[in-house]
């Protein structure tokens, strides 16, 4: 690799705040070449992998990898509604307060089994920089989206004796409004993102990421591009616990 290439690795969902970060790394921070991963684990909302190859298609990234997870989401169906075969995805306004610090659509160790492989694959190709989209409102209901976790992942990697990887969250203290104004800023096409947990033809609404996502559009004074089932209203967000 060049001594001038600065590469990086971006985990990519397809999601507002993954294709925003996958913006970031490549226009903001001007890395090269930038490498993309992402993950099929048998999700209700799967969908969000063709937004992610749209996303790395516009951005022309060096390559862009789907690994199939699938065994995996079977695994894990009984501790998350979010892998197809599980529990029904619920709407926000029925996932009571005192569930919300780690509600049902939490997958249970997801974003460590993710970064796990994003650092062997950027070890792989010499890469030293990985980056994931965990942000400040996942703190309020994902352990694996929280400093103290980014800290103790990055100190056990760092144990590499040849070429360690560093994880980065440079979204981890910004709310989703702010992230949809970087990403407006970027010119992130919004259209072609995906954030309902259901994965139907069009957005619920209802469940926890749609509100999120709703709340943060309605915030930064952006429209939402993605149609939706129902009239989207402002209501009180709680944790989407989206990280890529």
């Amino acid at each position: 690799m060049p001594e001038t290439a600065q590469p990086a690795l971006v985990l990519l969902s397809g999601g507002m705040d993954s294709s925003t970060l996958l913006h970031f790394v490549v226009r903001e921070l001007a890395r090269h070449p930038v490498y993309a991963l992402s993950a099929h684990y048998r999700q209700r909302h799967a969908r969000e992998l063709e937004c992610a190859r749209r996303q790395a298609a516009a951005l022309d990234v060096t390559e862009h990898h789907v690994i199939d997870l699938g065994t995996v989401g079977t695994l894990l169906r009984t501790g998350s509604t979010l892998i197809d075969g599980g529990a029904a995805v619920p709407d926000l306004a029925d996932v009571p307060p005192e569930d919300r610090d780690q509600p049902p659509t939490y997958v249970p160790n997801r974003n460590m089994l993710l970064l796990a492989l994003a650092a062997a694959c950027a070890e792989a190709r010499g890469v030293c920089d990985v980056f994931y989209g965990a942000q400040a409102q996942d703190e309020y209901g994902y352990w694996d989206c929280t400093r103290a976790f980014l800290e103790r992942v990055n100190a056990v990697l760092a144990l590499n004796r040849r070429h360690p990887v560093r994880i980065h969250a440079p979204f981890m203290d910004k709310s989703k409004a702010e992230i949809v104004a970087i990403g407006a800023r970027l010119g992130v096409d919004f259209a072609h993102t995906w954030t309902c947990y259901r994965g139907g033809d069009r957005a619920c609404g209802r469940c926890p990421a749609c509100v999120e996502r709703g709340n943060a559009f309605h915030a930064a004074g952006i429209p939402d591009p993605i149609p939706y089932e129902m009239n989207h209203k402002q209501v009180p967000s709680g944790p989407s616990g989206r990280s890529a």
